[in-house]
């Protein structure tokens, strides 16, 4: 019986990123034999992606579709747990038929998306990159005229939907869009909670202390307005001529946005950040009970 050492649990975790007791367990049974060990634990490739899903995959990358004629685009959002991994041939392949098949059934609902081939292909990529791989989110914007536009590496997609216009002045505004980061198109498309919100941290500015109920108001008004101006995409300056607000750009070319989507990687996702010797600890402790 071969002996199994850190350095080889060190290497088997590397190669699969499976936890400590687990390596050293395969190990033990390949009898010191890495590859073997490996060979074993593909074989049961359903279960360990399966065990792999309660980690933070935060990384990734977005794409966009968009038909030949403009009237409609797909985006989609695909998460792995670092850059590394989302740069890996194999994993932007998968994108790729990620995308394709959403565009092609315009598709939005992730489990049926996933459905059949797709999770099979997911799963066997977690067990080949050793991360968890996850679609997270699909949108489709159908109907007018509708561009994308990718920024950053693949980590922002774009989409505006047009009444009127045309692609390429789609694509300038999906551009904007990319950049400045608009929460809506016009400013009465602001939620209510999102106002008030607002309201109250202006009310808790210290220049708002101590002074009369109809000051306070009357200042609120301005700074609200300027809050809704600058997070409302009509009203914004156009990054290309900031001379002109989107407004003003589109209804030039007889136009008007109708809607956007803007995926950035991992928005809103709370990554977690681990302790590997706290892990270690866990885990050798776990293994005694």
């Amino acid at each position: 019986m071969t002996a199994v050492s850190a350095t080889m649990v060190k290497e088997l975790r590397d190669r699969t990123a499976l936890g400590m007791m687990e390596c050293k367990k395969a190990l033990t049974e390949a009898n010191g034999d890495i590859e073997l060990a490996i060979e074993n634990l593909r074989k049961v490739s359903g279960l360990k992606a399966a065990k792999k899903a309660d980690r933070t995959a935060a990384d990734g990358v977005v794409a966009v579709k968009v038909a030949d004629d403009n009237s409609y685009a797909i985006v989609v959002e695909v998460n792995s747990e670092t850059d590394f991994a989302a740069r890996e041939p194999n994993f932007l392949s998968f994108v790729s038929k990620v995308v394709d098949k959403a565009f092609t059934a315009k598709q939005t609902d992730v489990a049926a998306l996933m459905s059949g081939d797709l999770e099979a292909a997911r799963e066997a990529l977690v067990q080949k990159i050793g991360e968890n791989i996850g679609v997270r989110r699909v949108q489709l914007i159908e109907g007018g005229v509708v561009a994308g536009y990718l920024h950053l590496n693949n980590r922002i997609a774009v989409l505006v939907q047009l009444k009127g216009g045309d692609a390429e002045l789609a694509k300038d505004i999906a551009m904007h869009v990319a950049a400045v980061n608009p929460t809506v198109v016009s400013a009465d498309q602001m939620p209510a909670a999102v106002v008030e919100k607002e309201k109250e941290i202006i009310r808790a500015q210290p220049d708002m202390a101590g002074k009369p109920s109809e000051i306070v108001e009357k200042m609120m008004v301005g700074r609200i307005n300027k809050f809704l101006k600058e997070s409302s995409l009509n009203d914004q300056p156009f990054v290309k001529n900031p001379e002109v607000t989107v407004a003003q750009l589109a209804k030039a070319a007889g136009a008007s946005v109708t809607s956007f989507a803007r995926f950035e990687v991992g928005e809103g996702i709370e990554k977690v950040v681990v302790d590997f010797a706290a892990e270690v600890a866990a885990q050798i402790q776990a293994s005694k009970a």
